[in-house]
């Protein structure tokens, strides 16, 4: 991995998102001229993430649960539960969007209000959205699921020249037992597939974190350890 000098700034300590009872801190990009699409793509690789129009990295003093993920395209393979999760979902339209919409943002509230009450970002707002997800110099592609031409489910994901990185999913929590999140990870990887694309990142994995775990079942990938990103087989 290249060495790069980088401009950051270091947040105070705070309560971590991840694990009760932990702080943490970030590394906050201050580099105005990586904040474009080519700069993000370099910086994904060394294990930096996108919210909003900021780009920031986990930089914590005595704890390395931050592990950054990416799916390798070309060489994933479907788990048994993952097939039987397409089959469920194949009545389902897949769509894609490069605009924000109005009832993006209704079905955000409506996931996060009822998913997410014990979270930071509860109650869900318009500003809240906007700011974890929309970005000036890297407009996200949205992923649109339909399920009798209603919304059921929208991904957010970024389009790099050699990666797709997944922001975030959220989906109508009425429909959990067809798993729509797994269902919008296996749809970004058919999509970064079709692009030809290389890789398909997921952002942190945190083995103690019970929510973030579902991401370790996308196999083959590698994750971000000690600044190497290691391949981890099933």
């Amino acid at each position: 991995m290249r060495e790069v000098n980088l401009k950051v700034g270091l947040t105070p300590k705070h309560l971590c998102s991840y694990l009760p009872g932990r702080q943490e801190q970030l590394l906050v990009l201050l580099d105005k001229e990586l904040l474009c699409p080519e700069g993000y793509e370099q910086l994904l690789g060394a294990g930096f993430r996108r919210s909003g129009a900021d780009i920031y990295r986990p930089h914590c003093q005595s704890c390395r649960a931050c592990e950054s993920l990416r799916i390798a395209v070309p060489r994933f393979t479907p788990s048994r539960s993952q097939k039987r999760i397409l089959r469920l979902n194949r009545d389902i339209e897949v769509r894609l969007s490069e605009q924000d919409k109005p009832e993006y943002f209704r079905l955000y509230q409506h996931y996060i209000n009822e998913r997410h009450r014990d979270g930071a970002m509860y109650p869900a707002s318009r500003q809240q959205y906007e700011g974890f997800l929309l970005c000036h110099w890297l407009p996200p592609v949205f992923v649109e699921f339909y399920l009798a031409q209603q919304l059921v489910a929208v991904a957010v994901t970024d389009l790099l020249s050699n990666a797709l990185s997944a922001m975030y999913t959220f989906y109508d929590p009425g429909l959990e037992h067809r798993s729509l999140g797994t269902f919008a990870i296996l749809s970004q990887v058919r999509l970064a597939a079709e692009l030809d694309k290389e890789w398909l990142y997921l952002g942190y994995q945190v083995d103690g974190c019970k929510k973030m775990n579902y991401k370790q079942h996308f196999h083959p990938h590698q994750r971000l350890i000690a600044g190497q990103w290691r391949p981890i087989k099933d």
